[in-house]
């Protein structure tokens, strides 16, 4: 733990490895589109090291493609995505207030098809942090093969709820990208 005031106290939890309860507790997705299942490795602000057990049950290979199932590579790329959003919402004890959304997506390439059975590693490095941005290079590894990368950018923005004003009827709640440009 960092020496300053500031500073975010470790919860002893947030250790690599995690279950798919504790990435739960951490990220706001769920299934169908919850995307990693377990993290192995997590170094604080640097790193992060997460799997997808890619069944053949997964809802997208109904129609992508019948009877040649293939994992689709924005859901990879999406899975790089909630790995670093993982490692981001872990830096914010208010985390549960908190979205991580795109802003942009770099150099995507996707090198070898993923299918039913794959084990993805899902390997994300912080490239660029800064206060609510943060850029981070992502590679998705299918045993030792490279099967996809890219940069992603995101931006961490408020959560908002809804809440009752006196005459009890609900106020209005920005949406993701009011919130984005409010933020």
């Amino acid at each position: 733990m960092e020496n300053n005031e500031n500073a975010i106290p470790e919860e002893p939890w947030l250790k690599a490895p995690l279950d798919i309860v504790e990435i739960m507790e951490i990220l706001p997705h769920r299934y169908p589109f919850l995307l990693i299942d377990r993290v192995i490795e997590i170094e604080r602000k640097k790193r992060i090291v997460a799997i997808k057990n890619v069944t053949a049950n997964e809802p997208y290979f109904q129609g992508h493609f019948p009877n040649f199932p293939i994992m689709p590579g924005v859901l990879m790329i999406e899975a790089i995505a909630q790995a670093g959003g993982a490692l981001l919402l872990t830096e914010f004890p208010d985390r549960h207030e908190k979205l991580v959304l795109f802003t942009g997506i770099e150099n995507a390439r996707f090198r070898r098809p993923v299918v039913p059975g794959d084990q993805a590693r899902i390997v994300v490095e912080v490239v660029n942090w800064r206060p609510r941005a943060v850029r981070m290079q992502g590679n998705v590894y299918v045993g030792d093969k490279l099967v996809c990368e890219s940069i992603v950018m995101c931006q961490i923005v408020p959560r908002r709820r809804p809440s009752k004003t006196k005459d009890d009827s609900p106020t209005p709640v920005s949406t993701p990208q009011e919130a984005a440009v409010e933020a």
